[in-house]
């Protein structure tokens, strides 16, 4: 059985801790739920092991299509033991259709079909409120090379794909959803952190209604159904 050890990183979601393996870590999800960048704080009963489940899910499927993940091994319902990463300071976010920040800046109705699938890219700092940047920008500060880049937005693209045509077929529509990537000590490139409620926009294919973290966002009720109701879908549970 892998020892956990000492405590590496907390942070809103998780808590990382290094493992008697220096290549891998282990990641202990909690329930704990934040939005804005950590302004509003509260916790969503049941979340930690639903995300854990739910990533570990998502990240299987996709490395069955030559997505290479830092996934290695479920140890229980909320621990996981995955590569040891160094994560690139970028969040992916991958937008499919209008919904809320890009919604607000471009005055779109929230629901807008894109006519084409949208990459954004942000700064990974919770000061800096986690600011947009383009790719001239993560060239000058040295945050991934131009190839390292072209990769990310490659694999994103690949996800987006596989992701949303496996969702359709339960009746989930993918509107948007964030990714983050990382370094094994070998250096390649790996999708890492989570694919989960917290970070994808999930909605009902037919009714609309969200199945995703914006519930507790929006204060709109029925945080914990909506969570249930996604792995209910994807695991039958």
């Amino acid at each position: 059985m892998m020892k956990r050890e000492e405590l590496l990183y907390e942070g809103k979601a998780k808590k990382v801790y290094a493992t008697d393996d220096p290549n891998l870590v282990l990641v202990d999800y909690k329930d704990d739920a934040t939005a804005f960048n950590g302004l509003k704080k509260g916790s969503i009963q049941g979340k930690g092991a639903i995300n854990n489940r739910i990533t570990n899910h998502l990240m299987q499927l996709l490395e069955k299509q030559g997505i290479p993940t830092h996934f290695e091994t479920e140890l229980s319902e909320r621990e996981t033991l995955v590569k040891k990463v160094t994560i690139v300071p970028l969040e992916v976010i991958v937008r499919n259709i209008a919904a809320g920040s890009l919604a607000a800046r471009l005055g779109l109705p929230e629901g807008t079909k894109l006519q084409k699938t949208v990459l954004e890219f942000c700064y990974k700092d919770d000061e800096l409120g986690d600011p947009m940047v383009n790719s001239y920008h993560i060239a000058a500060m040295g945050w991934a090379t131009d190839d390292e880049l072209k990769l990310i937005s490659d694999y994103s693209l690949r996800i987006n794909d596989i992701l949303t045509s496996y969702l359709k077929e339960l009746g989930i529509e993918l509107i948007d959803f964030k990714l983050e990537f990382g370094k094994t000590s070998g250096g390649t490139i790996v999708l890492a952190d989570e694919i989960s409620p917290d970070t994808c926009r999930f909605w009902d294919s037919q009714t609309h209604e969200k199945l995703d973290k914006d519930r507790f966002r929006r204060d709109m009720g029925g945080v914990e159904d909506a969570y249930h109701e996604i792995m209910k879908r994807l695991m039958g549970e």
